[in-house]
């Protein structure tokens, strides 16, 4: 087999990775780049193989930074099957046509406000592709062999990290090669622990927080410490919420502080009709979270939804004691900027951070510093707290990864180390070297291997 990173090197995001078998070509992943604009102009770039040479791909999960180039791959040529778990496939069919809505809605904008150099401004691509695409959708089961392309068998394991997330194991009968994908934490509030892998001659690890480790600090303290303060200014808790994974946790930990009396009972509201929607999938996967049915069944009755663009207007003319989850996750774009827009400047307020920012990101310049943020077209001064629950995180960290890999009863014959930011990736590389004693590099950005 021969191994190639198209994406998920030097950053987190537009995870994809070709696999060669003989003449077989095999995309693990599927994803968009996000974040920095260097990044955001590679998925406009052609791939290094045509869309139409590709005969399948497995994804691991449904984040929009491993599955959302998938309508834009189909829309090239590209007419084998995709492969993931059953619900993969159901946040998918949430997550991919609501990437293709935003996008066109970007594009209007800026047309609209004439704020593009290209005229006109076009998406890349439309809610339309995006629904095309998920024809070609093949759900798995877990922890049974089936064969993508031929020559090559591939078996789905948990990771963690949100519903229906996995871990691939490829075999071609010579050698395996095993792809983590997003590894969730141990303690996870709502996703069991990833499952241990037997072994595995090379790992392809992620390393999101591969130079650091998640805080010794009560999650649900820290939420209700963020909560109590803000209420009591009687302040707004804007949270920026991943739909999938991040805002069905904090519905829930919002929900049990409550019914606790931990935190006063105030108004909470999910201004995302995707992670409405995205709750009802997990309703229906219950099964496969660490909560109790009545926990998950519980989900969707612990906000109000806001489901049309004038119910969001109207929750940005409201004033607080109130918390409203919205997407999107990073603040790329989505309702919450609007909310940011409206609230940031009073003192009063909190905007509470609740994963991972990558670099790039508003974000991540909130997590940084900034006091001001640009939002679209204009310079929004950022006067109110900024808050991060950064031990909610759905990522392993680098001690958790590490002992995941530990499992192995033998050492691979090579390691690759990918999505992360360049410090992150390195620290996990040295980290694994020194404290397992492998054979680990950090790829670049196309770079081929013989696995």
């Amino acid at each position: 087999m021969q191994l190639q990173f198209l994406g998920a090197t030097g950053t987190v995001t537009g995870s994809k990775y070709m696999v060669r078998h003989g003449k077989a070509r095999l995309l693990i992943d599927c994803g968009l780049f996000q974040g920095y604009k260097q990044l955001r102009l590679r998925n406009w770039a052609p791939l290094p193989v045509r869309a139409d040479h590709i005969d399948a791909v497995v994804l691991t999960h449904a984040h929009i930074d491993h599955s959302g180039y998938l309508p834009l791959l189909v829309k090239q040529g590209f007419r084998g099957a995709v492969y993931c778990t059953p619900a993969t496939r159901d946040l998918c069919r949430i997550m991919l046509p609501d990437s293709g809505g935003l996008q066109e809605e970007e594009a209007e904008f800026l047309n609209r406000h004439r704020l593009s150099k290209h005229s006109p401004a076009l998406p890349l691509y439309t809610r339309k592709d995006a629904v095309h695409c998920l024809e070609r959708f093949h759900t798995v089961p877990w922890d049974t062999p089936w064969e993508p392309v031929h020559g090559v068998k591939a078996r789905l394991y948990r990771a963690g990290h949100i519903l229906g997330a996995a871990s691939v194991l490829l075999d071609n009968s010579v050698s395996t090669l095993l792809f983590s994908g997003d590894l969730g934490r141990p303690a996870d509030i709502l996703m069991p622990a990833p499952d241990p892998i037997v072994s595995a001659d090379r790992v392809v690890v992620e390393s999101t927080y591969g130079d650091r480790l998640h805080p010794d600090i009560d999650p649900w303290q820290q939420l209700a410490h963020i909560i109590r303060r803000t209420a009591a200014r009687g302040g707004v808790v804007i949270v920026p919420a991943f739909a999938v994974g991040r805002a069905q946790t904090l519905l829930h930990m919002v929900q049990v502080l409550m019914q606790r009396g931990t935190i006063p009972h105030l108004p909470v509201y999910l201004d995302s009709p995707m992670a409405e929607d995205a709750t009802a999938v997990f309703v229906r996967h219950a099964s496969e979270l660490r909560i109790s049915a009545q926990a998950c069944r519980a989900l969707p009755l612990s906000a109000t939804q806001v489901r049309t663009t004038d119910q969001s207007r109207e929750l940005c003319a409201r004033r607080g004691p109130m918390v409203i989850i919205a997407g999107s996750g990073m603040a790329t774009g989505g309702r919450v900027l609007h909310h940011i827009k409206k609230f940031a400047p009073d003192r009063r307020n909190t905007i509470l951070l609740s994963g991972f920012q990558a670099g790039g990101t508003r974000g991540a310049a909130l997590a940084s510093g900034a006091r001001s943020l640009r939002i679209h077209a204009e310079d929004v001064p950022i006067h109110c707290e900024v808050a991060q629950l950064s031990c909610a995180s759905a990522h392993a960290d680098a001690a958790e990864v590490q002992a995941w890999l530990a499992g192995m009863k033998t050492a691979p014959v090579a390691t690759f180390v990918t999505h992360g930011e360049p410090a992150a990736a390195d620290a996990m590389r040295q980290r694994i070297e020194r404290g397992l004693g492998w054979n680990v590099c950090v790829p670049d950005y196309l770079e081929t291997y013989a696995v």
